[in-house]
C-alpha cells in the first residue's frame, strides 16, 4: 500500500538583504504578483493582524492553481506559519513555516520548511512529487533572494498608476467588450492579434500581438487575466512582457456612476533593474526608451505607452456600448 506518512522538506539560503526586509515581502502577501513570478493574484479574505486568510492564484508550468492559503504572522520572531489548501488536491493540504534569521546587519538566513501528505499514488509517482516538492521550495526561495536582494532599489524600480473613465452605456455590455479579448483585433487599432486559452471558468490564457510601442514594431506579451463578472472586475497578470518592463499586473473595475459606468484600469509596473546582468545581456527587445534620460525618464515613458493603451481601449469600449443600445433601440 502507497504511504500517507508526511513528507517534509526543508531549504535554506543565505540573502543579501536585512532579516526585517525580507519578512516583509513575506507578510505582505497582496504585492506578490508584481514581486514574484508565479503568483497572479491574491485575495485577502480576511486578517485581525495575526492570522490571515487568502486565496491565490499562481502559474504552475501551463496551468493556472487557485488555493486558499491560511497563515499566522509573527513579525517579532520573524516567522510565517502557513497552511495551504490546494483545491486540486482536497484533504491534503501543504502546511510549513518561513523562518528569517538576522546574519549580521546586511544579510539573513531564510529557511522554508514544507509538510505534505502524499496522495494515494503509485511509488514511481510519489518520488516524482517528492522532487516537485523540493523543487517548489527551492524556487520559492530563489525568487524571494532575486527581489530581497535589490530592495535598496525597490521603490524607483516599481510605479502604480490608475486611469479613470466615465463612459455612457451600460455596464454588461462595457464588461463584455473587456471580457472577450479575442474580439479585440478587430475592434482596438494597437491590437494585431490574441490567442486566448481558458481551461476553467474565468481564467484566460492569453498570447496578445501589440504594435503600440515607439518604434512601430509588433511586440508579443503572455498573461493570465481572472474574470469576476459578478463583481465587475477583471484582475490581470502579464507573464511575457517587453523591455524594460520586468513585471506587470493591473485590474479593470466598473462601477455605476450616474447615468453611466466608471471604469478604473489600474496599474501596477515593476522595471528592470538596470544594475543586473539579465537587464544588460538578455535584452532581445531593443525598445529603452530610458537610455538617454535615465530612470526617471523610463517611468515618464512606460506610464504614458501604458496609460494611452488602456484609456484608448476604455473608450472603444464606451463607444462599442452606446452603439449597441442605439442598434436596440
Amino acid at each position: 500500500m502507497p504511504s500517507q506518512r508526511v513528507r517534509t522538506s526543508e531549504h535554506t539560503a543565505r540573502i543579501a538583504a536585512p532579516a526585517g526586509v525580507v519578512y516583509g515581502l513575506l507578510a505582505d502577501a497582496v504585492r506578490w504578483p508584481l514581486l514574484l513570478p508565479a503568483p497572479v493574484h491574491v485575495e485577502r479574505i480576511d486578517f485581525d493582524g495575526v492570522r490571515e486568510r487568502l486565496r491565490l492564484w499562481d502559474v504552475d508550468g501551463e496551468r493556472v492553481r487557485s488555493f486558499h492559503l491560511n497563515r499566522i504572522l509573527h513579525p517579532h520572531a520573524r516567522t510565517v506559519v502557513f497552511e495551504q489548501e490546494d483545491t486540486a488536491r482536497p484533504g491534503a493540504p501543504t502546511t510549513g513555516t518561513w523562518t528569517i534569521e538576522t546574519d549580521g546587519d546586511t544579510h539573513c538566513r531564510v529557511t522554508l520548511r514544507q509538510d505534505r501528505t502524499p496522495e494515494r499514488l503509485t511509488a514511481t509517482t510519489t518520488a516524482r512529487s517528492h522532487r516537485e516538492q523540493d523543487g517548489e521550495s527551492a524556487d520559492r526561495i530563489a525568487d524571494l533572494r532575486a527581489v530581497a536582494e535589490r530592495w535598496e532599489r525597490l521603490d524607483q524600480l516599481l510605479l502604480s498608476f490608475e486611469d479613470s473613465v466615465h463612459l455612457q452605456g451600460p455596464a454588461e455590455l462595457v464588461y463584455d467588450f473587456l471580457h472577450r479579448i479575442q474580439d479585440w483585433p478587430e475592434r482596438l487599432p494597437h491590437i494585431d492579434a490574441v490567442d486566448v486559452r481558458q481551461d476553467a471558468p474565468g481564467v484566460q490564457i492569453t498570447a496578445v500581438d501589440t504594435s503600440a510601442a515607439p518604434d512601430g514594431l509588433t511586440r508579443t506579451t503572455r498573461g493570465v487575466r481572472l474574470c469576476f463578472p459578478a463583481a465587475a472586475r477583471i484582475v490581470y497578470k502579464e507573464l511575457l512582457t517587453p523591455a524594460p518592463i520586468a513585471a506587470h499586473t493591473g485590474e479593470w473595475s466598473l462601477t455605476p456612476d450616474g447615468d453611466g459606468v466608471r471604469v478604473v484600469c489600474a496599474q501596477q509596473v515593476l522595471l528592470h533593474d538596470p544594475h543586473t546582468p539579465h537587464n544588460r545581456q538578455d535584452r532581445q527587445d531593443r525598445w529603452d526608451p530610458g537610455a538617454a534620460g535615465g530612470l526617471a525618464e523610463t517611468r515618464r515613458q512606460v506610464r504614458t505607452r501604458l496609460g494611452h493603451a488602456s484609456t484608448r481601449t476604455l473608450h472603444l469600449a464606451g463607444w462599442r456600448a452606446r452603439t449597441a443600445v442605439r442598434r436596440l433601440r
